[in-house]
């Protein structure tokens, strides 16, 4: 992952066509900010949605996503345009990732709300939405006549989606988060499900709860792959080898490495070479 703040588009291109000619690297990310989480404040960040499509359509074999998309930013049927258009630049290779958004007990993300003139709800709002989002927008992929959906914050009346994404049924939908909240939305929507790295033991326990969760409604909990974001140490691999060797004991097999910049050059096929080669 690349996130795109404090960076220039250029160097971001770079990393990513490095990565998309080496076949040890199966997917890149991008994450959905409107102003900087870290740095100077004030610095430079680019959209990422925007940015995807760009990358979408100068590489060739990565898969590639938002980790995550905030449903608080954009309308689900306005979101689920964009995801269609950047499916089919990519040639089919979108993983759609999407959350409910930040908590407000995180003052710098919340910033971006007031910055842009976007409603902040409470994160029971938020959770509730992000449901109806995932149904709407997997609608409007897969129906093949217009619909109307009634439901408790989205309202839409004849909505269809043409064209249809390059995938089918639709792109895989990878759902971030750990509450106990979402994690009962990502047993009933997602193909992914993504967790930030650093606590195995709280991730092992949140994975058992979201086992729990599918079995409840009668989803193999198999169904979830199950997905697990770690920084990358370019000081220290050893480390970060040792969490990828941890996260894989406990059973992840989706790995998102986030990377720091500036970035190194030849930095994708020194991830290869330090890190995804000796854990395989």
């Amino acid at each position: 992952m690349t996130a795109p703040m404090q960076v220039e588009y250029q160097d971001i291109l770079r990393v990513w066509r490095e990565a998309d000619a080496i076949g040890a690297i199966e997917h890149a990310w991008l994450f959905d900010h409107l102003l900087p989480i870290a740095g100077d404040m004030n610095g430079p960040i680019h959209e990422g949605w925007t940015l995807l499509a760009a990358l979408a359509a100068q590489t060739e074999r990565l898969r590639l996503g938002l980790l995550v998309t905030s449903n608080r930013f954009r309308p689900p049927a306005m979101l689920a345009k964009i995801a269609t258009t950047v499916d089919i630049v990519s040639g089919g290779r979108l993983d759609f990732g999407i959350g409910a958004g930040s908590r407000p007990s995180m003052p710098i993300a919340r910033r971006e709300y007031d910055a842009h003139g976007l409603p902040y709800h409470g994160f029971g709002n938020s959770v509730e939405n992000l449901a109806e989002a995932c149904t709407v927008i997997r609608r409007l992929w897969t129906a093949e006549e217009p619909f109307d959906f009634q439901g408790k914050h989205l309202h839409l009346t004849s909505a269809i989606g043409n064209p249809k994404p390059v995938q089918r049924p639709h792109p895989p939908i990878m759902i971030g988060g750990r509450s106990d909240a979402v994690l009962k939305v990502i047993a009933e929507h997602a193909d992914l499900w993504n967790i930030p790295g650093g606590d195995i033991a709280d991730a092992i326990q949140r994975s058992e709860l979201l086992d729990r969760y599918c079995a409840e409604i009668g989803r193999d909990p198999a169904a979830v792959a199950r997905s697990i974001y770690l920084p990358v140490s370019y000081d220290r691999p050893g480390a970060t080898r040792d969490a990828i060797a941890e996260a894989l004991d406990a059973g992840f097999r989706h790995f998102v490495l986030g990377l720091e910049s500036p970035y190194p050059a030849g930095v994708a096929q020194w991830v290869a070479d330090e890190l995804i080669v000796p854990s395989s």
